[in-house]
């Protein structure tokens, strides 16, 4: 993972990565890269809860990097969440856009270190820091913006959890 992830910063600073654009419905994404996770969850305590509005939500963008957004933000919400802690993912239709919240009850984010999460490279020090090379959130951030979408973080500090907020644009012919 963190070759790929190399390779995929790599070819972002590069302006090389290409994305096949498409109709995906983005329920079936997030339920795929809930079922990747859920072992790395139940094996940590951890209750992993989905709650999906199937109902128009689908985006115009790349399934495969869609996937890696998704499966990227769960990993984090797992891998920061202690024993018997939950992460929830959330998916509702919000006028024109596809909203996709992924929660946890984990270690929280630092609000000095919040407006530099999606940087390349920089991560939290401290209870925060699980090791890799800060690169996960950048290529999040990265992949979403190229298929015209956003993320968001919040968090209320050192033990408080995290939530972070994807908005995606429905596809037109069904907004």
């Amino acid at each position: 993972n963190l070759i790929k992830d190399l390779l995929d910063v790599s070819r972002i600073a590069a302006g090389k990565i290409r994305l096949e654009l498409r109709p995906v419905d983005v329920a079936r994404i997030i339920k795929d890269a809930h079922d990747v996770v859920a072992s790395a969850a139940a094996a940590k305590g951890i209750t992993l809860n989905l709650d999906l509005d199937t109902t128009a939500c689908s985006v115009l963008g790349d399934s495969d990097r869609l996937q890696q957004v998704i499966w990227n933000l769960l990993s984090n919400a797992i891998k920061f969440t202690p024993q018997g802690g939950w992460v929830e993912v959330r998916l509702v239709r919000r006028e024109t856009k596809a909203e996709i919240t992924v929660s946890d009850t984990g270690v929280g984010i630092r609000s000095d270190f919040l407006p530099h999460i999606f940087e390349s490279f920089r991560q939290a020090q401290g209870k925060q820091s699980r090791g890799g090379l800060g690169l996960g959130l950048a290529i999040v951030r990265h992949f979403l913006e190229l298929q015209g979408g956003t993320v968001h973080a919040a968090s209320q500090g050192d033990g408080h959890g995290s939530t972070f907020t994807v908005n995606l644009p429905l596809t037109r012919d069904r907004s």
